[in-house]
């Protein structure tokens, strides 16, 4: 039970961290403000994967994609073909939509399906349409006229680009697909194991330096509490009682920044629609941490204040007459600060070779490791720091005041930059993981693009001089080139396929290494590593049932992949060879060369493509094909450590501007005695800089490290991305440059003669 003198001396303290007047209230505020970023991180990170769910959510419940389910027709059904394309680099979701009958299903967000000629878009959609760039996209809907927006509920995000279009010419036999309801469709296929890895990591990377922020947070204001606590001795209190009044200081300045973070999360949620990073944008509503969490949070922040007060009462001793450090002569014990590092080496090395169905306590053992191998990164900066500035002596004025400072407080110093430390670490490791394992989630198309650029199929197009003069006609086209083809077998309808393709020969050559072609040849293309030959005069089927001979003149020529990467087995005809007849239903397809300096080329194909059809997608070549659910995690930890050195930049204004403040009448009187700001200015930066520095060192060698323990893992080839470790250690400079740019203004005014006075 705590006695009504503990519950006293705790209430004490409490009023000690919002009294005080006007410095009072600063040193709360800042405090305040401090903790409330690092909570307000926090409980945006729990809400993460909740916000991620609903996005899942509203996606599952529009699900139209049916593998091998059949629906009859009837007046509860729906036709829908998928148009899924992109406008400058952006995904668009269409969906052309014809009703069966009365009762057809509408997709959620809608009321009513749009007739034909009608379209219900998105609010990004329609913003869109509205602006400058609204021409360039407007044929893509076929000339449509917009009748409604679809509601939140039916898109993944805010910034969704989405549209239903009505289409009465739909039908089952030409790709669309019969709905008696939305929703319900295949789950998706989980993560295997490095990707469950790479999540893990990218969760303690994230989360780590917001943690080591809160800890450095709770601790403003350090050393005016020393002296008030000094003050409570001279009037009577013992030991314990300072101890229990500075735990309720510290909790009720928790207590405080806790409320200010929920503040800001609330606050800030309503600002998360207008953001879009990487194509992902969520609804305020979808931001709600879960209950436990919160709670969690809530209760762990002040106990860690109280703790972290504790532990730093601990390295002193207070007296009525003043603060005396034990810390300062005694120098810091390497010993335990390594234990930690090799701990978390110790702990990730055994842990090697990842497999489907590895789980269990490697899920957990993962992220431990990494969690003690970056703390070894924050307890190591001050000893190493402390180390370096010992040794050092002379050189300019500001230097010499910023070294002086360091050597004073190098734990101070050191605590102000564990962020950059702990982030720049783990986004070096990380990076290294992820280029190490890029070749597993990455793999090459054989698409060559010095051929072609772009690639249209229609479905059923015969007339190909149309098709070539709309596309080719296209802006920012300098060349297409096109076939028609069609499926046959060879002698029965059971034989074996093979494909007819229709061209002139510049077309016809993509597909094969034509020694002569003129109008009227036809070619027998055989691949070495297919069995299927067609021999010279052999009778085909073609898909219709009808049947054609080919020339007994036919000669034979390798087989070469097309520009998409496909190496096809077939009979090559010119036109002159087929006249008049027809070979069945024929498709066609057209390789385009576009120009590099017009950088909506493919847009206008895309535009030219829907003129022809709505349905028919462009497909733009590229050598390699990235896995998805790579790209997402790789994207998610793109928006991670930008949140992250927000933060962190944001802490350090807030640690640098608080030590200035604690300063004031020390650089009142310097600047009073002729010391000039801008020696100050730089003294400011020096002293932010040379922990950074050896922070920057400390982060790249623990990154290293990090980074080649987790290739062990999945038994990757170790290799150094340094363009990486340069560009961490570039960002944290640029740090370091801004949190001392935006902290002169409060040195200019700290350092005018009103800094001198006391109370």
């Amino acid at each position: 039970m705590i006695g009504r003198g503990a519950v006293a001396d705790l209430v004490m303290g409490a009023r000690m961290a919002v009294t005080g007047g006007r410095e009072g209230w600063t040193r709360a505020l800042l405090t305040a403000v401090g903790v409330g970023i690092g909570v307000a991180m926090l409980l945006l990170a729990t809400a993460v994967p909740g916000a991620l769910d609903a996005r899942q959510a509203r996606g599952d419940a529009r699900d139209d994609l049916r593998m091998g389910e059949r629906v009859a027709a009837g007046p509860g059904t729906l036709l829908v073909h998928p148009v899924d394309i992109e406008f400058r680099g952006r995904p668009v979701r269409g969906r052309l939509v014809r009703p069966e009958g009365p009762a057809a299903p509408v997709p959620p967000g809608l009321t009513a399906l749009p007739g034909t000629g009608e379209v219900v878009v998105s609010p990004a959609l329609r913003r869109l349409l509205d602006s400058p760039a609204g021409p360039l996209f407007a044929p893509r809907l076929g000339g449509a006229r917009v009748t409604g927006t679809i509601a939140d509920e039916g898109l993944a995000g805010p910034h969704e680009l989405a549209y239903y279009l009505g289409d009465d010419r739909l039908t089952d036999a030409h790709g669309a697909t019969r709905l008696d309801r939305f929703g319900g469709g295949l789950p998706g296929e989980g993560l295997g194991p490095v990707l469950m890895l790479l999540v893990a990591v990218i969760f303690v990377v994230l989360l780590l330096p917001i943690a080591v922020f809160l800890g450095s947070a709770v601790r403003y204001g350090g050393e005016r509490r020393d002296r008030r606590l000094a003050a409570l001795r001279l009037v009577g209190a013992d030991t314990t009682m300072v101890r229990r009044i500075a735990a309720g200081e510290a909790a009720a300045g928790a207590l405080l920044g806790v409320a200010v973070g929920i503040g800001f999360l609330l606050a800030g949620r309503q600002l998360v629609p207008l953001v879009t990073l990487y194509d992902i944008s969520v609804y305020a509503s979808d931001i709600r941490p879960p209950t436990a969490l919160l709670l969690a949070v809530v209760l762990a922040v002040p106990a860690l204040a109280v703790l972290v007060a504790m532990l730093a009462l601990r390295a002193v001793v207070v007296e009525p007459l003043g603060v005396t450090r034990r810390g300062t002569p005694v120098r810091r014990r390497l010993w335990w600060r390594l234990l930690l590092p090799a701990a978390g080496l110790a702990v990730l090395l055994p842990v090697a070779g990842l497999r489907e169905g590895d789980g269990g306590i490697t899920r957990w053992l993962v992220p431990a490791g990494a969690v003690l191998l970056l703390i070894g990164t924050v307890t190591l900066l001050p000893w190493l720091t402390d180390l370096l500035v010992r040794r050092l002596r002379g050189g300019p004025v500001p230097w010499q005041l910023a070294v002086r400072r360091v050597q004073l407080d190098s734990a101070t110093s050191a605590r102000l930059v564990n962020g950059i430390a702990v982030a720049v670490a783990g986004t070096i490791g990380l990076q290294m993981l992820f280029a190490g394992v890029a070749g597993d989630f990455t793999t090459a198309s054989g698409q060559d693009t010095s051929r072609a650029q772009a690639q249209v199929q229609f479905r059923d197009q015969p007339d190909l001089a149309r098709v070539l003069r709309q596309l080719g006609g296209a802006e920012g086209v300098t060349a297409a080139t096109g076939t028609l083809s069609t499926g046959a077998t060879v002698g029965s309808p059971d034989g074996p396929p093979v494909e007819i393709r229709v061209g002139d020969c510049a077309a016809l050559a993509e597909f094969a290494r034509l020694d002569r072609c003129a109008d009227g040849d036809t070619f027998l293309v055989s691949d070495p590593g297919d069995p299927v030959a067609v021999p010279a005069g052999a009778m085909l089927t073609v898909e219709d049932g009808s049947r054609w001979r080919v020339p007994t003149t036919a000669r034979t020529a390798q087989a070469r992949p097309d520009p998409a990467g496909w190496l096809q087995n077939g009979v090559l005809v010119t036109p002159g060879a087929v006249g008049t007849r027809t070979l069945g239903p024929l498709r066609s397809t057209v390789y385009l060369q576009l120009d590099p300096a017009a950088p909506d080329a493919v847009e206008h194909v895309r535009n030219a493509t829907a003129a022809i059809d709505l349905t028919t997608p462009v497909s733009v070549l590229s050598p390699t094909i990235e896995s998805p659910k790579f790209a997402d995690i790789r994207r998610g930890l793109a928006i991670g450590t930008v949140v992250t050195l927000v933060l962190i930049a944001t802490s350090m204004l807030v640690g640098t501007l608080e030590q200035l403040r604690e300063r004031r009448r020390l650089l009142a009187m310097l600047v009073a005695v002729g010391t000039r700001r801008s020696t100050l200015g730089w003294s400011v930066l020096w002293q932010t800089a040379l922990p950074v520095g050896v922070g920057l060192v400390l982060a790249v060698g623990f990154g290293l490290g990090l980074g080649a323990a987790l290739l062990r893992m999945v038994q990757a080839p170790v290799s150094i991305a340094w363009p990486v470790v340069g560009f961490s250690v570039g960002l944290g400079a640029l740090t370091v440059l801004a949190v001392t740019g935006l902290s002169l203004p409060l040195l200019w005014r700290l350092t005018r003669a009103d800094g001198l006075r006391t109370e």
